[in-house]
């Protein structure tokens, strides 16, 4: 379960770090350490230690239970892990992040209108 755990966190760091639109030099910076040791933590061949993760959090502007959010559900074997996979590979697209950027910066009536259509896109919504 180690190796899983230190996966998970990776994944929630990369797609945290990509969120905010920062390298992983960047982010390397603002803990003190090279680009190399943020792959490794991303890719979870390295572990994350309680200072490190502390620091990461601030360095993210995020609680530090963001981390192990979806953790208990990633671990159930079966069809809500899968469909957890599933939404945590989704969220992890370039083009997702590219989208929640672009949608966020968008005044709420915008915002409103832009959600209306996409739902009116979509196939297989039988209204």
């Amino acid at each position: 379960m180690a190796g899983s755990i230190d996966l998970h966190l990776g994944k929630r760091l990369r797609r945290r770090r990509r969120l905010l639109g920062l390298t992983q030099q960047q982010l390397a910076s603002a803990v003190g350490v090279r680009f190399q040791q943020i792959q490794k933590y991303e890719c979870g061949a390295n572990r994350i230690s309680a200072a490190r993760l502390w620091e990461l959090s601030e360095a993210l502007e995020v609680n530090i239970a963001y981390f192990y959010d979806g953790l208990e559900a990633e671990a159930v074997n079966g069809a809500a892990g899968e469909a957890v996979r599933r939404s945590e590979q989704v969220l992890a697209r370039k083009e997702t992040l590219d989208l929640v950027r672009a949608y966020y910066k968008l005044g709420d009536k915008p915002r409103r209108r832009l959600l209306d259509l996409a739902k009116s896109l979509d196939e297989n919504d039988v209204a």
